[in-house]
């Protein structure tokens, strides 16, 4: 038996019906994108971060170096002219160190003390011997003085007379010798003190106590050789090479600029003190001292420098240190900060300062002038804060 045939024409899709709820779905996402969007925009219009209005002021600088006529320049490095290894004159166990870093002290200040309890012992020993032989020699001049009574009544011989004479004399000569041992024993306990030999600054420890100390010549091994280094700072010159197809142009007495490479901007005036007679046949240089007139506490030992020999003098007069000043309100956290505008932005910068004068704040560590610094800065205002200038 033949199936009949399946009539397909009733699975046609009708398009001509409405789809339900599609359009309207769509169109309520759009709306609730828009809002979101609106409350985005309106958020951060109102809770980002707005530019904070400040006041500013330029440093103003002063000084600085000036052209000095074609003169020379040499790179060197600052020096003490008075620097000093102190070490112990005996050698022994660092028992204390009263100094450190930075200390000052006074010529014959005692700085570090080496174990002494055997010298006190010996000294005390040569001064107890001592006192034995004045006891003795005591005794025995009147023992001499009684003989040459006896002697008077015809009651000893000369011989006795001359035996008492002699011993006296033998403990002279004995106390005599005591009184110096007495003296050695008093020197050795005094070497166990260390003593600064000049005015100055300690610069750096070498020791510490319980280590073993001794004189350079006797050092080894693990014996420390110096106990501290010092030097006297106000003795600071710089030292360079110059060229010896140069030298003819430097005498002893002349002017010159010094420049730190630690503050490029400021220059120390300063005189050649020495020409060193002798020339350095390796490097084809001649070495040149030249003293640090201007006495400032920011100069330290072995910072790198720059020379200038000033051909006139009255050009090395003519220029002054460059100084750096701002307005007494620029200066916070307790006169140790500013607040430096760089790009719209508020930065903040430690910095080194003189005492104010009318108004004004000698900056002598951490700006290069010419920044622009906030004044009487908010208290909220920090570090990488939007702020909007308005020139004083």
């Amino acid at each position: 038996m033949t199936p009949e045939p399946t009539d397909l024409s009733s699975l046609r899709i009708d398009r001509s019906a409405p789809s339900r709820g599609g359009g309207g779905g769509r169109a309520w996402a759009i709306v609730v994108l828009v809002m979101l969007a609106v409350a985005l925009v309106l958020g951060w219009m109102r809770f980002a971060p707005h530019a904070t209005p400040v006041q500013v002021a330029t440093v103003e600088t002063t000084g600085g170096p000036s052209a000095t006529g074609g003169g020379i320049t040499a790179n060197g490095y600052v020096v003490a002219r008075t620097k000093a290894s102190v070490s112990a004159k005996i050698p022994g166990r660092l028992a204390s160190l009263g100094v450190s870093e930075g200390s000052r002290v006074r010529k014959g200040e005692i700085m570090a003390r080496i174990e002494n309890r055997d010298y006190v012992a010996a000294l005390t020993a040569a001064r107890a011997g001592t006192g034995t032989v004045e006891a003795q020699l005591a005794q025995a001049r009147r023992d001499l003085t009684r003989a040459e009574r006896l002697r008077q009544q015809q009651v000893v011989s000369d011989l006795e007379v001359e035996k008492a004479r002699t011993q006296v004399d033998v403990l002279v000569a004995q106390l005599t010798s005591a009184a110096a041992q007495a003296e050695v024993a008093a020197a050795n306990l005094e070497n166990t003190n260390v003593r600064a030999p000049f005015d100055g600054t300690v610069l750096r420890k070498d020791a510490e106590v319980g280590e073993i100390v001794a004189p350079s010549s006797a050092g080894g091994g693990l014996t420390r050789t110096a106990i501290v280094t010092m030097a006297d700072l106000g003795t600071l010159e710089v030292e360079v090479d110059v060229n010896e197809a140069y030298i003819a142009q430097v005498k002893n007495g002349q002017p010159a600029r010094i420049t730190l490479d630690a503050y490029p901007d400021t220059s120390f005036s300063a005189r050649v003190r020495q020409v060193v007679p002798t020339a350095d046949r390796q490097k084809a240089t001649v070495l040149v001292k030249v003293a640090i007139l201007d006495k400032d506490p920011r100069i330290l030992p072995e910072m790198g420098a720059r020379v200038e020999f000033v051909r006139d003098a009255a050009l090395a007069a003519a220029a002054p240190p460059r100084r750096m000043y701002v307005p007494g309100a620029a200066l916070a956290g307790g006169g140790t900060r500013v607040w430096v505008v760089e790009n719209g932005v508020a930065r903040a910068r430690m910095v080194t300062t003189a005492p104010e004068k009318d108004g004004r704040v000698e900056v002598l560590q951490g700006l290069d002038g010419g920044e622009s610094v906030v004044l009487a800065a908010p208290a909220t205002l920090a570090d990488g804060a939007k702020v909007k200038v308005s020139q004083r």
